[in-house]
C-alpha cells in the first residue's frame, strides 16, 4: 500500500491494529516518566546488546577446530541479510509511521514523513540475532529470544511502530537468518578445518 493510498483512507480504516497501537501509546502516556525513559533507552540502545551477544557467541564457540565458531562468524552476515530484506520491504510497502497517521501522544518524537514503518528494522535485527544464536549458542539464545520480543514491544510503546510492523519484523528477521544459518551449517566444518591451518586460526580456535 503506497503512502498516497494510505493517506486517502478514513482514519478508522487505516489498519486493523490501530486500536491496539493507540491503547499502548495511551498507557505509555499515563505511565511514570522513569518507565517511559527506561523503555525509550532500551528501544534506542538495546541493539548494542544483540551485537554483544553475537560477539559472545563467537568467543564461546572457539574450542580447537570448532565448526560452531565458523558458523558464529557467519551469523553477522545472516543478520545483515535480514536488514537488507527489511529495507527492500520498506521501500516496497511504503507504510507511514502510525504517529503520522493517528492522533496520539507518543514517548518519542515521530520520525519524518517518508521514514517508512513496515517492517520494524529494530525487530528484524533483534530477531535475526536471536535466530542465529539458536544455531551457535542455545544459552545465549535463551536471553536473546525474549529480548527480541521486548525490543519489538518497545517500538510500539514509544510510538514508532504499529504492532503488525513488529510482528512482520520479527518474522522477517528470524526467517531470513534461520534459512541462511541452516544453509551455512553444512559448510562450517570444512571452513573451520581450513581456517585452522592458516593465520586466521584464532578465529575458530583458542590459542
Amino acid at each position: 500500500m503506497t503512502a498516497s493510498v494510505a493517506a486517502a483512507l478514513p482514519h478508522g480504516d487505516r489498519w486493523f491494529d490501530d486500536g491496539l497501537y493507540t491503547s499502548v501509546t495511551d498507557v505509555a502516556h499515563r505511565s511514570p516518566g522513569w518507565l517511559d525513559t527506561a523503555v525509550s533507552v532500551w528501544s534506542t540502545y538495546g541493539l548494542f546488546l544483540f551485537g554483544a551477544l553475537l560477539l559472545a557467541a563467537w568467543w564461546r564457540a572457539r574450542p580447537s577446530g570448532s565448526a560452531r565458531a565458523a558458523l558464529a562468524l557467519a551469523a553477522p552476515l545472516a543478520v545483515l541479510a535480514g536488514f537488507v530484506v527489511s529495507t527492500g520491504l520498506k521501500a516496497l510497502l511504503r507504510e507511514q509511521r502510525p504517529c503520522q497517521t493517528l492522533h496520539t501522544v507518543t514517548v518519542e518524537v515521530c520520525p519524518a514523513l517518508g521514514d517508512w514503518s513496515l517492517p520494524s528494522n529494530h525487530a528484524v535485527l533483534a530477531a535475526a540475532v536471536a535466530a542465529t544464536l539458536l544455531f551457535t549458542d542455545r544459552g545465549l539464545a535463551a536471553l536473546a529470544v525474549p529480548a527480541a520480543v521486548a525490543m519489538g514491544a518497545s517500538r510500539v510503546w514509544v510510538g514508532a511502530h504499529y504492532p503488525h510492523d513488529v510482528v512482520l519484523g520479527l518474522a522477517v528477521g528470524a526467517g531470513v537468518a534461520w534459512a541462511l544459518m541452516a544453509g551455512a551449517r553444512r559448510a562450517t566444518a570444512p571452513v573451520a578445518e581450513r581456517l585452522g591451518t592458516t593465520r586466521f586460526a584464532p578465529l575458530v580456535a583458542k590459542r
